[in-house]
């Protein structure tokens, strides 16, 4: 049985990579499509600019193993609740039809991520509606389930992934974003350039101790995840 797609959406190019790019390096390589949507270009970015973040996402999403990378150019810092944000994402669900979608979890001390979930929320809800008309005309499409990542959160997870033996990936994933995470001559001082991919790792270390392993990578599903056995 081929699997199915996955879709990841996140504010800026990195979001992703921080919360699941164990778990998305550990499904590609078991051959499932992932497709990463960054909603914006990052352009209010304290340090590097849209081209360099352009070129860094590349380079991760190339690491992890994705199928596509796209980027639907919301403004930065202006992700909030407008309809023509909302389509342009109910079209992207359509054209990709991923089993489950992923999405920042929605408490964060920056506000795009927890609007970032806000929109994903509405834009999956939205797709599976067939009177609703997006700008390519696409199919409705249900989507099964929503799964929330954690950025800067310090939630407790519903879901735990064993992640060990992609977590590399994870790693190097992140250290294709210098711009972002490595002080330089002329960087702004944030705290994406104070230690913050060690404070990530930690964090993972942390989730794999509660889940019995080395590293895992936590989530919170939208609806309640149902199995026929356990």
């Amino acid at each position: 049985m081929s699997l199915k797609n996955w879709l990841a959406f996140g504010a800026h190019a990195d979001d992703v990579e921080i919360g699941m790019g164990a778990a998305i390096k550990k499904e590609t390589e078991s051959g499932r499509e992932v497709i990463i949507c960054d909603l914006t270009e990052a352009e209010l970015s304290s340090n590097g600019s849209v081209e360099i973040r352009k070129k860094e996402a590349e380079g991760a999403a190339h690491i992890l193993g994705v199928k596509e990378r796209v980027n639907l150019q919301l403004p930065d810092r202006g992700l909030y609740l407008h309809e023509a944000f909302i389509l342009k994402m109910v079209s992207c669900i359509r054209k990709y039809k991923p089993e489950y979608v992923f999405a920042p979890y929605w408490v964060d001390r920056h506000p795009d991520h927890g609007n970032c979930a806000k929109l994903v929320k509405e834009a999956v809800f939205s797709a599976g509606i067939k009177n609703i008309k997006d700008p390519n005309e696409r199919n409705a499409h249900k989507v099964r389930n929503i799964f929330y990542y954690f950025i800067n959160s310090t939630e407790r997870p519903s879901l735990f992934m064993d992640v060990s033996d992609s977590y590399s990936y994870k790693i190097e994933a992140l250290k294709a974003y210098p711009s972002q995470f490595v002080k330089r001559a002329g960087s702004v001082d944030t705290p994406l350039t104070n230690g913050y991919i060690e404070r990530v790792e930690a964090r993972d270390k942390l989730f794999g101790l509660e889940a019995g392993t080395l590293y895992a990578e936590g989530f919170i599903p939208e609806q309640t995840y149902v199995t026929k056995n356990l």
